[in-house]
């Protein structure tokens, strides 16, 4: 009865797959990296049996491709990298997308009832991944800070050599808010949902030294 109940939902190539990570990353100048686990589960009332395929398998060795998996268990899949095989060709793989492909079935049958992609990819360095990824993100920050920093600048400076009535209103407002009192101060006569926390008058003090840099430049 049981295993009639759930047979209509075994339609090929349709079961979800679960597997951990979906990307390999390999590191040519770290040899710690060139070993990697996956690691599938079966969150399922059944075994599943799996195999994995890759589009170079020249280019790696898999320890247990093929195997089983217990009802409601994990199973470890080592992945290693030739790393002789790869520095035969030297630097012509660095960058290279390879592909892993976990087919899972029903142990009682053969035909693929699931069917996860794996991406895997070699990298020269991982420092220099890091100081790529590094500066990329001090570029979006300056970028960012620029883009903020010109929005109180006058859209026109050849018609007024002074401030926009935007930039004037926006540092009243910020000047108006660090004199407002702070959160927690008992002794303030002013309605406590006019008190403002530390960190909203930081950024109020940030925006108004923005503007304040604007106005001196106009």
């Amino acid at each position: 009865m049981h295993q009639q109940k759930r047979q209509p939902e075994l339609v090929e190539g349709n079961l979800p797959v679960f597997v951990f990570p979906t990307e390999l990353i390999f590191y040519a100048d770290d040899q710690s990296t060139h070993k990697q686990v996956l690691t599938l589960y079966n969150p399922y009332e059944f075994a599943l049996k799996f195999k994995v395929l890759c589009t170079t398998p020249n280019k790696y060795v898999v320890v247990d491709a093929a195997g089983a998996v217990k009802p409601q268990c994990c199973m470890d899949i080592e992945i290693q990298k030739c790393v002789i095989r790869h520095r035969d060709v030297r630097s012509c793989h660095y960058g290279v997308i390879d592909k892993f492909l976990l087919q899972v079935s029903e142990q009682s049958q053969r035909k693929a009832l699931g069917r996860k992609e794996v991406v895997a990819t070699l990298l020269p360095s991982a420092k220099e991944q890091q100081k790529e990824e590094e500066e990329k993100r001090i570029k979006e920050h300056l970028t960012e800070s620029l883009f903020f920093e010109q929005s109180f600048q006058p859209e026109n400076r050849t018609a007024s050599s002074g401030p926009s009535l935007l930039t004037v209103f926006l540092g009243a407002v910020c000047v108006a808010a660090l004199m407002l009192p702070t959160l927690g101060d008992v002794e303030s006569l002013v309605p406590l949902y006019l008190h403002l926390s530390v960190n909203q008058k930081l950024v109020a003090a940030y925006i108004l030294g923005l503007i304040t840099m604007a106005i001196f430049r106009t």
